[in-house]
């Protein structure tokens, strides 16, 4: 394969999966707060955040494998899977290590919740909350168009969706049905007393 076509791989499929992740990010979050309205049922944002985490998965996994092989940085093996094992950025190659093993942990997780229980997946699954940070932390440190305007618009508006989806979340009551099913609870008390 030409060692220019895997340096564009490797770089667009980085970039890919950091717009792919924040979306992810955001559709969490939103699902978490059950965002929803007449046009767009929440059951979509909870389908939508699963597919979007398959497909970013995806675009994480050409990322690697095309930094991997290419031989203009000569990776390896040993800076995919061991944090900080890398010669070449250590520090910014580990963290992107670590992000991509957070994000397998998640995944996995994901796959197998039916059998770990909701109490050990929604555990592992808080992991996203650190995944995502180091992820982008990871573009900006090794990332080789960090600087380019048009990366840095990129990652403005992926940190500024994620932040946005966290502040409705953090704003959100925490049972969006809760008022309703007081009221109701009310109302058949008095029912009741009747």
């Amino acid at each position: 394969m030409n060692n220019t076509l895997l340096w564009y791989t490797t770089r667009g499929a980085g970039v890919v999966s950091m717009v792919l992740l924040s979306g992810v990010m955001a559709l969490g979050m939103l699902t978490r707060a059950r965002a929803g309205g007449r046009r767009w049922p929440r059951f979509l944002t909870a389908a939508l955040h699963r597919d979007l985490s398959l497909m970013a998965l995806v675009f994480l996994a050409l990322h690697v494998v095309t930094a991997v092989v290419d031989p203009y940085t000569h990776l390896g093996i040993t800076a995919a899977t061991i944090p900080f094992g890398s010669y070449y950025r250590t520090f910014w190659l580990g963290l992107g290590t670590v992000a991509v093993e957070l994000m397998l942990a998640i995944a996995a997780t994901s796959l197998l919740r039916a059998r770990i229980g909701q109490r050990a997946w929604r555990a592992v699954h808080w992991l996203a909350y650190a995944c995502w940070p180091i992820a982008i932390a990871h573009g900006l440190g090794t990332g080789t168009d960090a600087g380019s305007v048009w990366m840095s618009a990129i990652t403005a508006l992926c940190v500024a969706g994620v932040l946005s989806a966290g502040a409705f979340r953090l704003l959100s009551p925490g049972d969006p049905l809760g008022a309703e099913k007081r009221a109701a609870t009310r109302g058949a008390l008095s029912e009741a007393g009747r």
